[in-house]
């Protein structure tokens, strides 16, 4: 049925980019809210950023707040992540969901992928 396919992962070195791609295998007739969460070994998972697909309205954790970018194109139900000034602490599983609005407001992710690696050193 539905799935997400993550691309773009990879190494680096400090300082470098990256830009990953999350795409829907898929139809999906609803998304309100799209985002990136990522783990690093022995850590909790954290959201990244997220946005809203109706208004574009975005968010980010503010220790990647004007390094990283959220985007998405509903057409192709693709979401992307642009990664630059990249720092080891960015090292991490990186994992794309997208999710509806329920009646509080708030996002559920319904769709989940399998994770990428994201390595910088």
């Amino acid at each position: 049925q539905v799935q997400l396919v993550e691309s773009g992962g990879g190494s680096v070195q400090p300082g470098g980019s990256l830009r990953l791609s999350c795409a829907a295998s898929g139809i999906i007739y609803s998304i309100n809210c799209m985002a990136w969460f990522r783990q690093a070994p022995g850590k909790g998972r954290e959201g990244v950023a997220a946005i809203d697909t109706g208004d574009g309205s975005t968010y980010y954790l503010n220790s990647v707040e004007g390094r990283f970018t959220i985007s998405h194109d509903n057409a192709k139900n693709t979401l992307y992540l642009q990664m630059n000034s990249l720092k080891p602490e960015d090292t991490a599983m990186y994992y794309c969901a997208f999710g509806v609005y329920g009646d509080n407001w708030t996002c559920t992710f319904g769709y989940w992928a399998q994770g990428t690696q994201v390595t910088v050193s």
